[in-house]
């Protein structure tokens, strides 16, 4: 029976998890979880992702996040085979990092995506990883996180939002106080952690409330087949995203799309311009190398691993450039 697909749609929350593959354990040193959490960040760019919170275990993970561009499967792939590679590769292992098929459960914004915030910050908590008060040492949540100075966080690990719904809380210490006061209160009564359904959090297809539901039922009935949930209208989303980043780029370094395709294939700052755009969303090498003139696609997926690698430093010049001029 084939699979269903996945829902996507610009602005979608997600509870997303998944465990090693036959449930090993994928987190069990500093090294691996210090590595999926780089490339958590790193999805989080490239695919302008919002990350409510996080959690790792041992052998699974938990993650709160929002998709403006609705790109969770694209997000998901890249976060999951690249650091399935980089594990394998570590290891010298080989086959699949993950057990099959994560899931992907839709979240309603406010009160319900509070509520899975507490559940994921709770985890280690209530499997007696550490205790409440070691929590703000647990390196593998964005729990520690939010408790930095916030010039030290990431600009995509959010709070705000679910902030508001703890009555009103704010991103300072004494809001964090009181955040740390109401997990304690959370973990004094197992009933309240019933009442806020916890154990919901990771069941079914949609945690939110019977009109948040019935709303999204009704827009999927509504699209002409389940496989264009989203894909058809995100696609071009994504692509008129890719041209306004290149844009950019070739503003700041004063070239454009006919010098692209006059120059060489391998042109230093062609090169930058992909690597640039490549950590900063879900750009294919295809539409890199029909906008710039850089070969095969295949090229581009080289000649941005060789400039990572130190190969290509004229290019990595003009990466640097980029990064730290381009603006908005």
């Amino acid at each position: 029976m084939a699979r269903k697909p996945r829902i996507e749609f610009t602005g979608a929350i997600y509870h997303v998890l998944n465990r090693g593959n036959y449930k090993a354990d994928l987190f069990d040193s500093a090294g691996a979880a210090q590595a999926f959490i780089e490339c958590l960040f790193q999805t989080c760019e490239r695919m302008g992702w919002r990350l409510h919170a996080f959690c790792l275990m041992r052998n699974h993970y938990h993650l709160a996040v929002e998709t403006p561009q609705g790109n969770l499967v694209t997000g998901v792939h890249w976060l999951q085979s690249t650091f399935g590679n980089r594990f394998n590769r570590f290891r010298g292992e080989h086959g699949r990092a993950f057990q099959g098929r994560y899931q992907a459960i839709l979240v309603e914004p406010g009160r319900h995506l509070a509520q899975l915030v507490d559940y994921i910050h709770l985890n280690p908590v209530r499997a007696k990883v550490v205790t409440l008060d070691q929590l703000a040492q647990f390196r593998w949540s964005s729990y520690r996180y939010f408790l930095r100075d916030t010039a030290a966080r990431p600009p995509f690990l959010l709070c705000e939002a679910w902030l508001q719904e703890k009555g009103g809380l704010t991103d300072t210490p004494q809001g964090w106080r009181t955040y740390h006061d109401h997990l304690a209160w959370l973990m004094a009564d197992e009933g309240r952690q019933k009442d806020a359904a916890f154990e919901r959090m990771s069941r079914g297809w949609v945690y939110g409330g019977d009109a948040f539901q019935k709303n999204l039922l009704g827009k999927f009935k509504r699209m002409p087949n389940a496989q264009d949930w989203g894909g058809t209208e995100i696609g071009e989303i994504n692509r008129i995203e890719w041209k306004k980043l290149l844009d950019r780029a070739l503003r700041t370094l004063e070239r454009d799309l006919a010098m692209a395709h006059a120059e060489p294939k391998s042109a230093p700052w062609k090169i930058a311009v992909a690597a640039w755009l490549k950590q900063r969303s879900s750009v294919s090498n295809r539409w890199l190398t029909d906008h710039l003139g850089m070969g095969p696609p295949d090229a581009v997926s080289r000649y941005v691993g060789e400039l990572k690698k130190s190969q290509r430093p004229e290019a990595q010049l003009v990466n640097n450039r980029l990064t730290t001029r381009v603006r908005g």
